[in-house]
């Protein structure tokens, strides 16, 4: 072959290699698959390539293959947004998905908003994320972390005979942004943008209280390094809380929190935990410690939400199904949730009929209770801040070394009588 014919074929195949680029969609992802979070950042990986993965699958958006970009941020805020900042002006990507925890996200927020990308959160439920004025922000879980405790409440409410329910709590957390913000709702405290020391909500008497439940220990743990478990766990002992409530800033927090108290011998009748629906808590703790241990969660393998990927319907039970079959475990909620965000920012494209984010905003914020997002997490519709609309947690409980759906009564099949008093750990 002549070297002009050489020169001509490479040129026809740079010219093909650039075109099937350009009509892909690139959708960046900024996540933490190393440091403290990075047991989360790894699952919701998962859950945004699976999502992608049958996605391209089924013949792709618009008739146009994902590629899917994720960066490790290392779990730091400036690294993730410098890696946004780079998705959107180097990469050139069409979207992108959100990150883990609130800590990122609340940085992340500024950037995605001054580029007007639709901002689908998978895990950021502080509410001074959602105060900010952003139009842009679309959170895929239930509510705000601060109102959290109303399901926690509403369990002791509706499942422990009257007079029964626990009349003391001792409240220990991390001292992050996630752990503070459900504090802040349990305790009514005052929620304020420490950039500007404006007050976002005053959240008082607060969800203990209504409940009359007394506060008789409360104590916060630093967000890095603390080791001092089982001094934390006797002082709880000493209260004599017969609530406890842990809030974490990852699952492996929750671990250190229940093999202490198990250590220590605790005997509270109620255990509430912000984290551990995930695997890693059970393998980490065991059945014995776990049983009875109460947990919010997003998501539960066993309820039977319908939605659809790729414009054909898709259940919760194929979900399960497809992960189980692609990474040999079954998912948890870290996984779930971001693949639901992957479903939604699909349908926003595919509804908007383009990539142009302006339009995908407005086809978001047009959805209604009767014309929602579909996902893996049920149906979506959202606030002016980006809040989810009609949407209740699903309270979860360990028994037997299986996490059992306990709450709400009435709406799914599965639920299991809740168990209390705990036995000990």
């Amino acid at each position: 072959m002549t070297l002009a014919r050489i020169l001509a074929a490479t040129t026809a195949m740079v010219f093909a290699a650039t075109a099937a680029h350009a009509q892909s969609i690139r959708i960046g992802a900024s996540l933490p698959i190393t440091g403290g979070l990075s047991v989360s950042g790894e699952k919701h990986k998962r859950g945004y390539e699976l999502c992608t993965k049958l996605i391209n699958e089924a013949g792709g958006i618009l008739g146009r293959q994902v590629d899917l970009i994720v960066s490790d941020n290392r779990s730091d805020p400036a690294t993730a947004i410098n890696q946004y900042e780079r998705f959107i002006n180097v990469d050139k990507v069409d979207a992108v998905y959100g990150t883990f925890s609130s800590r990122l996200t609340f940085p992340v927020a500024a950037i995605l908003s001054k580029y007007n990308m639709v901002h689908a959160v998978p895990s950021g439920g502080a509410l001074r994320i959602y105060e900010q004025g952003y139009r842009n922000l679309f959170y895929f879980q239930v509510s705000a972390a601060e109102y959290t405790g109303k399901d926690v409440t509403a369990v002791i409410h509706d499942l422990i005979p009257a007079g029964e329910g626990p009349k003391s709590a001792a409240i220990v957390s991390a001292d992050d942004f996630f752990a503070n913000a459900i504090a802040a709702g349990l305790l009514g405290e005052k929620v304020k943008d420490p950039a500007t020391d404006k007050q976002i909500a005053d959240l008082a008497p607060g969800y203990l209280a209504n409940a009359g439940i007394k506060v008789v220990m409360q104590e916060k743990w630093p967000e890095e390094g603390f080791n001092d478990w089982l001094n934390l766990a006797n002082s709880i002992k000493r209260s004599g809380a017969e609530m406890v409530v842990g809030l974490t800033a990852s699952a492996e927090e929750a671990v250190q929190l229940t093999r202490a108290l198990k250590t220590v011998g605790a005997t509270p009748k109620l255990v509430y935990l912000s984290q551990g629906a995930q695997n890693e808590f059970i393998e980490g703790v065991g059945k014995d410690a776990a049983d009875g241990v109460m947990i919010h969660t997003t998501w539960h393998k066993d309820v039977p939400f319908e939605s659809t990927l790729a414009g054909k319907p898709f259940s919760n039970g194929d979900f399960v199904k497809a992960f189980t079959a692609a990474y040999g475990v079954e998912p948890d909620e870290d996984s779930a949730i971001p693949f639901a965000v992957c479903q939604g920012i699909e349908q926003a494209i595919t509804g908007a009929g383009s990539t142009d984010n302006a339009k995908m905003a407005e086809w978001l914020h047009a959805r209604t209770k009767d014309a929602p997002v579909q996902t893996v997490l049920g149906r979506f519709n959202w606030d002016e801040r980006g809040l989810a609309q009609n949407k209740s947690h699903i309270m979860t409980q360990w028994r037997g070394g299986n996490l059992k759906f306990v709450y709400p009564k009435g709406e799914f099949e599965g639920v299991v009588p809740f168990s209390y008093p705990k036995a000990g750990f």
